[in-house]
């Protein structure tokens, strides 16, 4: 298996004076076990507790004390409680509620112990009213492999340090787009990108990519209990994908006869799922920042490989110089909007847009980021700037020196004169370094 990112950031929480319990969050199938897996070999021992298993289950259901939960823990793992640092895995959380209220225990009275909680489907606790103990417990969110880990996964270890660090030379640009374009076909799910690394062969992908849809999808029944949302959610599974990055409307949403409410509620659901998030537009080009919840949502699903296979584009993405034509640029901007969540660790971020509506002036700006006490604009075109007209509108609104584009050409920059005579910099920015940006920002800011 190849190594995550999130390998360090789970070693900095190992390392930390007051550890809590970490809760990992993240979509099926995104690589939560694979990812504990790999950072057991960190310790003397490790202890994975699946709550699925009715006997483990049962095991947290019934203890009579902490401390005899914790003594059955160990006899069942036959290890000692005193043999050296042990990492406690327990799987699945979300199917028994009295597991959630022994992390404040571990955090109180052991520790010593380092124990990460998962499950996918965590807001079904949340449903029945249980919920982890408060500030006895910490965060992580876990996304799918972003294009430094694929690479990674390729054996482009060298190119994967340099797309971090900036520094892809401009001998490498067009063999780094080539691997991004593969990428954007393969997407960041580990076993798509696994297999991919190992066979090179995208139509073996084809399976894998069924068997992913048609669990997402089989799960219908635990992510809602009436039947009028479950038909709902499975409506926006089939034929959602091909909305990526568009905004939506929920009225007859994709020629549906589901009322408004019913599609916004399904939404939700599927939302708390992780595998989508409904991105509201900011009208303000500086803080604070608040999304317009009237305006209409921008989808984003959770990984472009999957969007690709279910909109039949691997063919068209492989074959294609210019990734701004396919979808009307639509897949271009996914994989950005993906590359840009998928360096963070941070549970509850959330994605920006920028619109203007006014009568006789409409813009819309693909992304803003925040950086420090920055507001920037990311737009994702090729073209010349003349094109940009929707960022130069915001720019003309902002006080900010500096706007970032996103393309398939190498990196440079030109200084642009805004209506009130000042000038901001465009740093025109090659695709493939879209999850490093804050090392461009580092330098410059």
């Amino acid at each position: 298996m190849f190594q995550r990112l999130a390998l360090d950031y789970l070693r900095g929480w190992a390392n930390k004076e007051e550890r809590k319990p970490l809760v990992l969050r993240g979509a099926r199938q995104v690589g939560k076990t694979t990812l504990v897996e790999l950072f057991s070999k960190d310790f003397d021992n490790y202890i994975y507790i699946n709550l699925e298993e009715k006997d483990n289950a049962a095991m947290f259901a019934g203890y009579s004390s902490f401390e005899d939960l914790l003594v059955g823990i160990f006899f069942k793992a036959k290890i000692s409680q005193d043999s050296g640092r042990t990492l406690i895995f327990i799987d699945e959380i979300q199917n028994e509620p009295n597991a959630v209220q022994t992390l404040r225990y571990f955090y109180e009275k052991r520790p010593d112990l380092y124990v990460i909680a998962a499950g996918s489907l965590l807001e079904s606790l949340m449903g029945r009213h249980i919920s982890f103990p408060v500030g006895r417990v910490e965060y992580m969110a876990l996304h799918p492999c972003n294009f430094v880990e694929f690479l990674q996964a390729m054996g482009e270890s060298m190119l994967a340090e340099q797309v971090c660090n900036f520094s892809v030379p401009n001998s490498l640009h067009e063999y780094t787009l080539d691997l991004f374009r593969k990428y954007m076909i393969v997407g960041g799910l580990p076993e798509a990108v696994a297999n991919y690394a190992q066979h090179r062969d995208f139509v073996r992908l084809e399976g894998i990519f069924n068997s992913l849809l048609s669990g997402y999808r089989d799960d219908v029944e635990k992510y809602a209990s009436k039947p009028k949302e479950q038909d709902c959610i499975r409506y926006i599974l089939n034929y959602g994908w091909s909305l990526a990055a568009h905004r939506i409307q929920f009225a007859k949403f994709s020629n549906s006869s589901f009322k408004s409410a019913d599609v916004s509620n399904a939404f939700r659901i599927l939302e708390k799922t992780l595998l989508l998030e409904l991105v509201y537009p900011q009208t303000s080009t500086s803080f604070p920042l608040l999304p317009d919840t009237k305006k209409s949502p921008k989808l984003l699903w959770l990984d472009t490989g999957l969007v690709n296979y279910v909109a039949g584009m691997q063919e068209d993405l492989l074959f294609s110089t210019d990734t701004d034509e396919l979808w009307n640029g639509d897949i271009a901007e996914h994989v950005v909007a993906q590359e840009l969540l998928g360096a963070s660790f941070t549970f509850g971020e959330k994605r920006m847009f920028w619109v203007r509506e006014a009568r006789n002036s409409q813009a819309e700006v693909d992304f803003l980021i925040r950086y420090k006490s920055h507001v920037l604009p990311i737009e994702v075109k090729t073209g010349n700037n003349s094109k940009l007209r929707s960022l130069h509108l915001f720019m003309n609104e902002s006080k900010e020196k500096l706007a970032l584009r996103l393309w398939n050409g190498s990196f440079s920059s030109d200084n642009i004169s805004k209506s009130d005579g000042n000038v901001f910099t465009l740093y025109n920015i090659p695709i493939y370094y879209a999850g490093s940006l804050d090392k461009l920002l580092g330098r410059i800011l």
